[in-house]
């Protein structure tokens, strides 16, 4: 069977399309030693209001950092009530869903504790949610690997070689960035992501995707599992294929 091997970025409460990776590679690396992202998902995320989404998002300070890695981010302990806010939302909009009282209390917990480092915070809630997602897979963190390279190709093809690698299972941002020539003379097959989440019950009128994954799990419960990889993906068939559709 072919070694699959994603990478991705942390994210707070992340997406389902995060989990699928997850769930779908042999190894999984969180890629906390690149540039933070100001505008991306490090730091928020979105459940659903009456109205359609509701961002929460965690303070964070990045100012005077001199373009700061995902694993030198700090939360703002200046904005210290941010986690009462968050888990007052949350509760807001789910203290009605199936599964609220047996997950919030654990989530709480997490969220509540005196964090520094938003990668922190970040792993311990991805953590948590793979536990009620029924997911287990090696976690390695990019920086433990001391991989550098300025070209962001050949950083990615000595990861995945330094972890014996056969696939990249990649997000489908990658095909913008990616030299896929220089994947195949180092032997590995990029195989994109085509992520359609599969409809589940959620509160609310309608069908809302591309949410935090903690909607589906305070909605489904132990049922979330069986919906992580969402509808039937759009691959073009390739050695490797077999093992990613399991």
């Amino acid at each position: 069977m072919p070694r699959v091997v994603g990478i991705l970025q942390p994210g707070y409460l992340p997406w389902l399309g995060f989990f699928e990776q997850m769930r779908k590679s042999d190894v999984f690396v969180i890629y906390d030693d690149v540039q933070y992202d100001k505008h991306g998902w490090r730091n928020r995320n979105r459940i659903k209001g009456p109205q359609g989404p509701v961002w929460l998002t965690v303070p964070v300070r990045t100012s005077g950092l001199n373009w700061p890695a995902n694993n030198q981010v700090e939360i703002d302990s200046t904005q210290g009530k941010w986690p009462a806010k968050h888990l007052g939302t949350i509760r807001q909009h789910y203290a009605k869903a199936p599964f609220f009282r047996e997950y919030f209390p654990a989530l709480e917990e997490t969220l509540t504790r005196p964090w520094q480092r938003l990668l922190d915070l970040d792993l311990a809630l991805l953590e948590l949610l793979a536990g009620w997602l029924a997911i287990k897979r090696q976690v390695v963190l990019s920086s433990a690997l001391e991989v550098s390279h300025p070209d962001p190709t050949e950083r990615l093809v000595e990861i995945i070689k330094r972890l014996e690698g056969d696939v990249f299972y990649e997000g489908a941002s990658g095909t913008n960035y990616l030299n896929l020539p220089r994947f195949a003379e180092a032997g590995i097959e990029v195989v994109f992501q085509d992520y359609r989440p599969a409809p589940y019950p959620q509160q609310y009128a309608g069908f809302q995707p591309f949410l935090s994954a903690l909607d589906l799990v305070l909605n489904c419960g132990p049922a979330s599992a069986a919906l992580v990889d969402g509808l039937p993906q759009n691959h073009t068939a390739r050695p490797g294929m077999d093992h990613l559709q399991s």
